[in-house]
């Protein structure tokens, strides 16, 4: 049973895997993923979604922006041999939907792509999740066809100009600006570095 469901609050700092979150003047350490902290900004009111660890020595804050990835945190955590920083890591390489993605189409070299997992993990993260997936309340998001051609393009763009040199966060915001277009992968790509190139 968790103490605490959310902490809403301003944003007091970020750091690397770190916010702390100050309400009614103490600051709470929170633990979260790099997707998170790119989506706050310090000074934000906000609501951060909690799951507090106890351990032997300490007591651990982890939080999120949203549900969905909360949701998820749990889901990674229910895999033998993921624990908290390590499901952390992966929700700092993939939103949920991507995620879920990669998982409903037992992408083993995707998955393996993210921090502190091998293909061994990447196979017990399928097998164990593919079917508990289907039935979580995570968004309307979820409850869509999860496997769309516009998705695939976008990824398949993304892990190719992350190949090429350039950042998950420059890959990303160069597809974004191109969302409208209806390219295949090749002309994607073509067009991005365009984008890359001039920034």
């Amino acid at each position: 049973m968790e103490m605490f469901e959310f902490i809403d609050g301003k944003i007091y700092s970020k750091g690397l895997g770190i916010i702390v979150l100050i309400v009614n003047g103490i600051g709470y350490k929170v633990n979260t993923t790099e997707n998170t902290i790119n989506q706050v900004q310090v000074g934000d009111q906000t609501t951060i979604y909690t799951h507090m660890a106890l351990r032997e020595d300490e007591v651990v804050l982890f939080g999120f922006s949203s549900k969905e990835e909360l949701s998820m945190f749990h889901q990674l955590r229910s895999v033998s041999k993921i624990g908290s920083k390590v499901a952390c890591g992966i929700l700092s390489y993939f939103t949920p939907k991507e995620l879920a993605i990669n998982i409903y189409e037992g992408s083993i070299a995707n998955i393996s792509k993210a921090p502190g997992v091998g293909k061994k993990t990447a196979e017990r993260m399928i097998v164990e999740l593919k079917d508990k997936l289907s039935t979580l309340d995570l968004s309307s998001e979820y409850t869509e066809p999860l496997v769309d051609k516009e998705e695939v393009v976008h990824q398949e763009t993304v892990d190719a100009l992350i190949s090429l040199g350039y950042t998950k966060q420059e890959g990303q915001k160069a597809v974004k600006s191109l969302v409208n277009k209806d390219l295949s992968v090749d002309e994607m790509i073509k067009e991005s570095l365009k984008l890359l190139m001039k920034s």
